[in-house]
């Protein structure tokens, strides 16, 4: 496993130094992956295994994989299996890089910019782009959020005045937000922020997201919005803004940070991506969830967390384009 500080000068160029050569970046991936030996991908016993000799490809070149034998259950398996990485015939060394360009750039990386770094297709660079935004996920049942918590609700979608004027009727009403996406955020002060598209937004809906990720020893602060009067019951204090007074701040009590963090993914994705479907906005929220959660971290730290993520974590291609295909 490498050590803090090396964690830290996991640049790019180093990246590109240390793991252009195939059997290094394998070697690379099982020193963080496996700290304590192989884990057999079968039976789960660790450091039992044992590993196998040169391994040849189909036309009879010695391959680069590193094959490993379970010496209890006697599957042979790599450390590739079960990981976003596996069955891809892009060059881990690439994906490495990938990694790091995903987890290290504030404002994201688009599939076209990533294809041309990586040299390959920019449909591989986009499969490639969401299978590590799979991997930024996070897993199920997470600590909870705690101290002063903020919550907040955006909407993404074309803005009133870019529309024609027959458009703008149809589309929008009252606050604006007809035929936009919902996602809602809930950011812990100095902490984690966590995002999600909502169906609705509604009090009860508002109220079942907030009892699962965030303690009730919390002090919640929103806006005087109607959705959370109901939810704030559940926890330690409420306090709440009046945006519609032009109040902001009243001693700790605002929204700030949350909405922070909505205007830098909102300009992000203008910016860079300059439009998410509604089917792949959960994986763009993860990816700016995790690089948030993760903003004290140096960039080699972050990279080596996201390359710690991508086990268990498995995105095939047809589901991202029959999503795709399906809007």
């Amino acid at each position: 496993m490498p050590k803090k500080n090396e964690n830290k000068n996991l640049t790019l160029t180093a990246i590109a130094k240390s793991y252009s050569d195939e059997a290094e970046a394998w070697k690379f991936m099982e020193s963080v992956t496996w700290p304590n030996g192989p884990v057999c991908q079968k039976c789960g016993v660790i450091g039992t295994a044992y590993l196998l000799g040169d391994q040849k490809t189909s036309t009879g070149k010695k391959s680069y994989r590193r094959l490993w034998k379970c010496a209890d259950c006697r599957e042979t398996f790599s450390v590739l299996v079960n990981t976003i990485f596996e069955d891809s015939k892009i060059p881990l060394s690439k994906w490495l890089i990938a990694v790091h360009e995903i987890s290290g750039d504030k404002n994201g990386i688009s599939s076209c910019e990533l294809a041309r770094k990586l040299d390959i297709t920019q449909k591989s660079a986009w499969f490639m782009a969401h299978r590590i935004r799979e991997a930024m996920t996070l897993p199920p049942l997470s600590d909870k959020l705690k101290g002063t918590v903020e919550a907040d609700e955006t909407y993404f979608g074309g803005e009133a005045k870019n529309m024609h004027k027959s458009v703008r009727k149809q589309k929008i009403t009252g606050r604006g937000t007809k035929n936009k996406v919902p996602v809602f955020a809930i950011v812990e002060r100095g902490g984690e922020v966590r995002s999600q598209v909502m169906t609705n937004v509604t009090g009860d809906n508002i109220r079942e997201v907030l009892k699962a990720h965030v303690d009730e020893s919390a002090s919640l602060m929103t806006d005087t919005s109607t959705v959370y009067p109901k939810a704030g019951k559940e926890f330690a204090s409420h306090e709440m803004v009046d945006h519609s007074a032009d109040e902001y701040v009243r001693g700790s009590a605002y929204t700030n940070t949350a909405e922070g963090h909505f205007s830098q993914l909102k300009r992000s994705i203008d910016g860079t991506h300059h439009h998410v479907s509604e089917k792949h906005l959960p994986r763009y929220l993860a990816e700016f969830d995790f690089r948030y959660s993760t903003r004290k971290d140096a960039d080699g730290e972050r990279t080596l967390k996201a390359i710690k993520k991508t086990v268990g974590k498995r995105l095939y291609y047809k589901m991202p384009v029959e999503k795709a295909e399906k809007e």
